[in-house]
């Protein structure tokens, strides 16, 4: 009886044995596409919360429907609470960045710096309930800024630089136009960017660029994140 199927077995093996051979084919004829990495933008913005500059950065934010990150000093926040509760309320991350902004209290030594970041870091609890867990140094940081970010790492937090700018703190007097054009530059190709911006008071101009600034990248393909 098992002779009878000897000659279907045969013809089977060879059936699957042809179509191996032209999926092969199939496989090496077609064209292969490499994914594409996405494009990512993170808005940072430093130095606030002011009164007048960070509500039209967030009204901005709030009408794009993109969510930012904001580095604070927390010296500036008495009398600004309800800005700060404004940013955690709207879904954007609040960061450490400062007490005081004063380089050399900061950077004093080591023990000084973590001092400076606990005071911050209690500030946001207090005003917003939220624990930070990003944080900026103040003037991209000191000579010991590699060991300190490793400092940092260890007591849980992130540290963030920035990879592109918008020119606001480093050309003097520049209008929105020129900072929209500071910040397509400093970007150029990055897949991934992290682009500073400053929300203090003296930055009015940083605030009527920012729609334009988003509408480029996005534009561009570029997803907004934050951290």
């Amino acid at each position: 009886m098992q002779k009878k199927y000897v000659p279907l077995v045969v013809f089977l093996a060879a059936l699957l044995v042809f179509a191996a051979h032209l999926g092969a084919r199939a496989v090496l004829s077609s064209p292969t596409f490499a994914l594409a990495e996405e494009k990512r933008i993170y808005l940072t913005f430093d130095d606030g919360p002011s009164t007048v500059v960070t509500a039209r950065i967030l009204d901005t934010l709030q009408e794009e429907n993109v969510k930012a990150t904001f580095f604070i000093v927390s010296a500036r926040v008495h009398g600004r609470e309800e800005t700060l509760r404004r940013i955690v309320r709207e879904g954007h991350t609040v960061g450490i960045h400062s007490a005081t902004h004063v380089y050399s209290q900061i950077y004093a030594s080591d023990e000084a710096l973590l001092a400076d970041v606990a005071e911050c870091a209690d500030c946001i609890r207090r005003v917003t309930g939220v624990t930070p867990r990003v944080y900026r140094f103040p003037g991209g940081g000191s000579a010991a800024r590699e060991r300190q970010t490793r400092l940092l790492s260890d007591r849980g937090l992130k540290v963030v630089r920035w990879n592109a700018v918008c020119g606001d703190e480093e050309i003097r007097n520049a209008d929105a136009e020129t900072l929209v054009r500071e910040s397509i530059r400093t970007a150029g190709k990055k897949n991934t960017v992290v682009l500073l911006l400053h929300d203090s008071a003296p930055h009015a101009a940083t605030a009527e660029a920012l729609p334009a600034i988003i509408a480029h990248f996005r534009a561009a393909g570029y997803v907004f994140c934050a951290y």
